[in-house]
């Protein structure tokens, strides 16, 4: 029988050849392949690494189990197990120092009448004798009625972080800019042998009256729903003209009403000055005999702590990496502790260089992003955060590593004797592990959006000036993308560029980040669906 802590520790897998051996770039050509008359495939023949560097040693308490939410009880706790009604709900795991904490959980209606309020509980326990301080360097946290999901073009600049989709989108983009929400204290301290609440968030099935930042007070009174009011315009809607206003006639069938659904994403970057335990809970707000709501207290998060169950549904299990032979492969979804907030790395030619040499003209490579079981493109990398404490029916690694800050820096060189033009491009290829030197996308990609959030790009242009674009992309399967970035490079010099992003929980992994130098490669091709040439979102002056 599983444990409810299981622990263990996954170094990422690197496709690597024996000591002075070299993969030899693939020669770069396009074939193109209709397919039923309606799109066509598009095999990029190109070299695909994987990305350097690596996850550092920061924890993540990581709260995305069950992603929907429609019963109380205990969504991820690192709590000790002793004194609790359910031991098995709780993985005993402390946080010392720097640590992240990233919630995303959506709350659904039952029917298409339920207007119930959910919250989502963060508190803390500190089990020693002297008081700790938590810092909040970081906090931001969005509902689906505050970031929708709009339309958008697939690339957008955001100066102001202003363009966003969806509460991942929005979150992500502002942990990237380095905004923090004033509503959240600089500093919390919690007394020994104490329990403190951090958070106490709303996800309400309808619209509220009260502020839905975590900023309405404990025990507070969120008024009941409206009551929509009968009028002679609806009642008069309600004859079928059809009849001549016979209201003895049978009615119309009424269309199906949507039932209900609201999302909430949270991220903090946190620092303790000693152990302390954490615990995210899912409550909804107690009815009051009026219909009007009250928000939970700490003595109700408490007793879900204590009492209380892992919340449900449950998601569908995850398949085991370790011993998956065939059928279809389960991700699951992650709770439990993730080891790996951050992914830096400078993309060098080689360990023992430092810059990277551009692709020959026609040329491109492509590093991977997020990359995860079975789908690396062909290197073989597994980017997915281990995980060091987890529930056994969660994700075995924290794939997709959605909250993970990548910060990547390419110091490009030209080692031509003419300037050369690059371009940066986010693509979004289609899952192929046996294709090792190249990359599938699809004309047009499919009308399933995979990635949607903020790309920053910092380079200095070529009068010198440091320039900083946030860039909000919006992807789906199999899309090639527009280029990021242009830059011109004179001949014999070096141009640095730096890729930030955090990954955001509202896209699919993994992406590619692709350099190309210029010119078209060979084209094979028979009845090809074009794409309209799109500009640059950014160009060198």
């Amino acid at each position: 029988m599983l444990s409810a802590l299981v622990a263990f520790t996954l170094s990422p897998l690197f496709a690597q050849l024996p000591p002075g051996e070299t993969t030899p770039a693939p020669e770069a050509k396009t074939v193109v392949i209709p397919r039923d008359g309606s799109y066509a495939e598009v095999i990029r023949y190109q070299e695909v690494r994987p990305l350097p560097g690596g996850l550092d040693e920061t924890p993540v308490f990581n709260s995305n189990s069950p992603e929907v939410v429609q019963q109380n009880g205990i969504l991820l706790s690192t709590f000790p197990k002793e004194g609790m009604a359910s031991p098995d709900a709780h993985l005993n795991y402390a946080f010392n120092g720097r640590f992240d904490l990233f919630a995303h959980h959506i709350a659904r209606g039952v029917n298409a009448d339920d207007r119930r309020t959910l919250f989502m509980g963060v508190v803390v326990y500190n089990p020693g004798s002297e008081p700790i301080d938590i810092t909040i360097h970081q906090g931001v946290s969005y509902l689906s009625q505050e970031a929708p999901f709009i339309n958008l073009p697939d690339a957008r600049l955001s100066s102001n972080g202003s363009v966003y989709a969806g509460p991942g989108s929005r979150t992500t983009t502002d942990i990237l800019r380095g905004a923090n929400q004033s509503h959240w204290p600089d500093r919390i301290t919690v007394p020994p042998g104490h329990v403190q609440l951090l958070m106490n968030t709303p996800i309400p099935l309808r619209s509220l009256t009260v502020p839905v930042n975590g900023s309405y007070p404990q025990g507070g009174i969120i008024p009941k729903p409206p009551v929509r009011p009968v009028t002679l315009t609806a009642a008069d809607a309600q004859i079928n003209p059809e009849t001549g206003g016979d209201t003895n006639a049978p009615p119309r069938p009424l269309a199906p009403r949507a039932i209900p659904s609201n999302g909430r994403t949270s991220m903090m970057y946190l620092s303790s000055s000693g152990p302390v335990h954490v615990a995210s809970l899912a409550r909804y707000a107690d009815v009051m005999p009026n219909g009007n709501e009250r928000v939970p207290t700490l003595q109700d998060w408490l007793q879900v702590l204590k009492q209380g169950n892992l919340a449900g549904p449950r998601d569908i299990p995850p398949s085991d990496p370790e011993t998956y032979r065939f059928g279809r492969f389960y991700y699951g979804r992650v709770a439990g502790v993730a080891k790996g907030a951050n992914w830096k790395a400078t993309l060098t030619d080689s360990p023992d260089t430092d810059v990277l040499t551009i692709p020959a003209p026609g040329n491109a490579f492509s590093y991977v992003i997020s990359s995860v079981d079975r789908n690396t493109f062909g290197t073989g990398q597994i980017q997915s955060a281990p995980m060091v404490a987890r529930y056994p029916d969660t994700a075995y690694r924290a794939h997709g590593n959605y909250g993970v800050r990548y910060s990547l820096k390419l110091p490009f060189y030209n080692n031509r004797g003419v300037e050369q033009a690059i371009t940066l491009k986010f693509q979004t290829p289609i899952r192929d592990e046996e294709l090792v030197q190249g990359l599938r996308f699809r004309r047009p990609p499919e009308d399933r959006v995979f990635f949607r959030g903020t790309v920053r790009l910092k380079f200095r242009n070529q009068m010198g000036l440091e320039r900083t674009h946030y860039v909000h992309l919006v992807q789906r399967r199999g899309q090639e993308a527009e280029a990021l970035l242009k830059l011109n490079i004179p001949a014999e010099a070096r141009q640095d560029l730096e890729v930030d992003l955090v990954y955001p929980p509202d896209a699919t992994p993994p992406q590619v980040l692709t350099v190309l130098n210029g010119g078209v490669p060979e084209v094979f091709e028979a009845d090809t669906i074009g794409s309209p040439a799109t500009p640059a979102l950014s160009r060198d002056l």
